[in-house]
């Protein structure tokens, strides 16, 4: 079943590209989600005419981006966790800490734009890549530290 997206999925491609999937994957998820429409002459008219409109979101967005990435890159976060032994902690720093970490420090991230492959499960200081826009990406450095009793 060829399907018309209106909006960015991941797996199949960006707003307004005409893609061929399964009938069951469009009709039970993509249509009812909103996520894409059925390929008629009618609709293809309407994505081509909020497609310019999309574009020129999306240019605001990708701005408004690129000024957050520099305020963001060089930014450092130390986090506190009880240790175990050998540096191993109880529990692990998830990406719902690092972002509750952040917002203590005055910026505000989902924690689902934080890239963390796996929760962090010992002591050192870690990479985090914070996916602010479609291609823009900034680099927050984490530290984990041993809480002090």
């Amino acid at each position: 079943m060829k399907v018309i997206l209106t909006e960015d999925v991941t797996a199949l491609g960006d707003m307004g590209v005409v893609v061929e999937v399964a009938r069951g994957y469009a009709r039970n998820f993509l249509i009812p989600q909103g996520k894409a429409v059925e390929a008629t002459p009618g609709n293809l008219a309407k994505v081509e005419q909020t497609k310019a409109k999309y574009a020129q979101h999306r240019e605001q967005e990708q701005e408004a981006a690129k000024v957050q990435v520099a305020q963001l890159e060089g930014l450092s976060l130390t986090i506190a966790q009880r240790v175990g032994e050998e540096d191993r902690l109880y529990g692990s720093v998830t990406a719902g800490m690092i972002a509750e970490a952040m917002a203590q420090k005055g910026y505000q991230v989902n924690k689902k734009e934080l890239e963390l492959p796996e929760p962090i499960k010992k002591l050192g200081t870690y990479e985090v890549a914070v996916r602010l826009a479609p291609g823009v990406k900034a680099r927050v450095t984490v530290e984990v530290v041993a809480e002090s009793e």
